[in-house]
């Protein structure tokens, strides 16, 4: 599919690329028209909140995608957003931390944000209200426990006793609400919150995406463990508003040259030890 969508998108928005400055300059990205498919020549557009500025809504809370250290906003998805910023001529403007279960409504609404990169997984439920780029990063879920825990198996977990914690509005909280039916699943805003209760003891596991729950245990809950890896083969994309296509487009020719000239890998290779 990445590779399709790229095909499609790039002649289409090579010239996008190339006008950044007066994007930046207007507030208004536009290719006025040499690049064609067949006989019809294409004219591309995107609008942004502010002039000049690529505004980016993330919860700054799931590292090593994203994070808040010191005041200042870290991890893979930030560097991608830096990287597209600078490829489109925008300075990159980062929202303060918000709860992921707002960001999809807040870019349906706009107004506020031009994009929102957090880790987000493409499903069909989201594109009714956004659009997506096309996928930068595979992903699977995890189940962590505390190290020595008893229950370590969907079974075990799927029980009345069984406390489970998730992050709000993710599919980590969608995967535990059916195949976990008999557990209590407890939604928090933050996957960080999730697993500082699994290692108080308030909670007998926690679902969120593996690459997050993996670091957590390896760098901040060290006491807890991944028990379970499942194999959901999500793939992560940047929400863009439907009303802002040439946005998508122009995104997802940066993405497609990111690929090609092996910058992805290196942000890869940066944050996750190797090209994922």
């Amino acid at each position: 599919m990445k590779k399709h969508m790229q095909a499609l998108m790039g002649l289409a928005f090579a010239a996008v690329l190339a006008l950044a400055g007066c994007n930046a300059g207007s507030g208004t990205g536009t290719d006025s028209g040499d690049a064609t498919s067949g006989d019809t020549a294409t004219e591309a557009s995107y609008t942004l909140v502010q002039e000049g500025q690529l505004i980016v809504a993330s919860d700054l809370d799931f590292p090593p995608l994203d994070s808040f250290e010191n005041g200042v906003p870290s991890g893979f998805d930030v560097d991608l957003s830096n990287e597209i910023g600078a490829r489109l001529g925008l300075e990159v403007v980062y929202l303060p931390p918000q709860n992921f279960d707002s960001i999809i409504p807040m870019i349906a609404q706009g107004g506020k944000a031009d994009i929102g990169n957090s880790a987000f997984s493409i499903t069909a439920d989201r594109m009714k209200e956004i659009d997506f780029t096309v996928p930068y990063l595979d992903s699977n879920l995890g189940v962590a426990v505390k190290k020595g825990a008893e229950a370590t198996t969907e079974d075990a977990l799927n029980s009345a006793d069984k406390t489970i914690a998730v992050q709000a509005g993710t599919t980590g909280e969608a995967w535990a609400r059916e195949n976990l039916p008999n557990a209590t699943i407890v939604p928090l805003v933050t996957v960080t919150e999730a697993m500082a209760g699994l290692a108080s003891g308030l909670y007998d596991a926690v679902v969120a995406d593996l690459p997050v729950i993996a670091h957590q245990c390896t760098i901040s809950f060290t006491d807890c463990e991944v028990c379970i890896e499942i194999p959901t083969g999500e793939q992560y994309g940047i929400v863009v508003s439907k009303d802002n296509p040439g946005l998508t487009a122009a995104i997802n020719q940066v993405l497609a040259d990111m690929e090609a000239d092996g910058t992805m890998d290196e942000l890869k290779q940066k944050w996750f030890g190797d090209a994922m």
